[in-house]
């Protein structure tokens, strides 16, 4: 089964938030499938810790509705919230006690979990060796897995996760970006709030972009970059024909290099001598006959994908990120 066919677990529908007076969450839509990997990003003050915070029922929405796995999280929170394991930022654990005993201090808050469960927990995150060792001497990764163990315990369906990687070096962002995968292959929709935007490139499977409290798109991380990627970059000699040749076309632009949202270590090895065209990436064959046609030697042809970041700061017109 395709994933865009798996059961909805997460369903978010013109959810707004008011406080005071003012309008802070404006319309935010998006569904969370069994099985998917969702990014969720935006910069300083864009909404998204209210809006994970509206998705727990730590606070409630003014307008719209929010529901897991068929349940309102508003009207049965009870029946809602059993579904989701939830860990915002760096996990809290107690760090004078073990692994496996703060695992069995947060698996007395709920209702049958017991050491089987415990157990199973610990194997799924792989912190078997190092489980009955005191938290305090833990690495930061070991800390992350920790807290994904407890959210785990419950057996959610939901897993949410606010800025996974915060504080980890590039091996342990690799391990957890590995372990999530997992987790989604085994059926689990994991809802990840992150910065680190090369990173939900990697690691998610959709993503939402919100800003200013409305989500600017939602989709898959390839389609949305697909969608912005209609550059073209041309290596032809001799290139001033080159160029006239192809300014004679229709619904072909040529645009400066430095106002294309492209890789920079991409735009830094580029030719003086290449030309930068924003054209449907269809076209490309036909283009090329023409300019062969013409006497003109195509070195080289090239479509251009944006970054998902390069993208975002588009979306948000550059505005910072957290």
């Amino acid at each position: 089964m395709r994933k865009d066919e798996n059961p909805v677990v997460l369903h978010v529908d013109q959810v707004k938030k008011r406080i005071r007076k003012k309008w802070i969450i404006h319309g935010v839509s998006f569904d969370v499938r069994a099985g998917e990997i969702f990014g969720f990003l935006g910069p300083n003050g864009s909404g998204k810790t209210t809006t994970i915070r509206m998705l727990v029922d730590l606070i409630k929405p003014t307008e719209g509705q929010i529901e897991l796995c068929g349940y309102n999280v508003n009207r049965d929170p009870e029946q809602a919230l059993q579904y989701v394991g939830c860990i915002v930022e760096n996990p809290e654990v107690y760090t004078y006690l073990t692994g496996w005993e703060n695992l069995e201090h947060f698996a007395r808050m709920q209702p049958g979990i017991d050491h089987v469960r415990i157990q199973e927990v610990v194997d799924i995150v792989r912190l078997e060796g190092r489980i009955h060792d005191t938290v305090k001497t833990y690495s930061l990764g070991m800390r992350q897995r920790l807290g994904i163990a407890q959210a785990l315990l419950g057996r959610p369906k939901l897993l949410i996760l606010d800025e996974p990687t915060n504080g980890l070096d590039p091996k342990g962002i690799k391990e957890l970006r590995a372990f999530i995968r997992e987790l989604a292959d085994q059926g689990m929709a994991v809802f990840v709030s992150s910065h680190l935007l090369s990173e939900i490139q990697l690691m998610c499977d959709r993503v939402a972009i919100i800003n200013q409290g409305r989500v600017l798109a939602v989709g898959e991380v390839n389609e949305l970059i697909e969608e912005g990627s209609n550059y073209v970059v041309w290596h032809l000699e001799p290139a001033q024909e080159g160029r006239v040749v192809l300014q004679a076309q229709q619904g072909i632009d040529l645009v400066h290099v430095a106002d294309i949202q492209l890789d920079e270590a991409m735009l830094a090895g580029m030719d003086n001598d290449v030309w930068v065209t924003q054209m449907d990436a269809d076209r490309i064959s036909d283009v090329v006959k023409v300019l062969v046609g013409s006497g003109i030697q195509v070195h080289s042809v090239q479509k251009m994908n944006p970054t998902l970041e390069q993208l975002f700061l588009r979306m948000t017109e550059g505005e910072s990120i957290e």
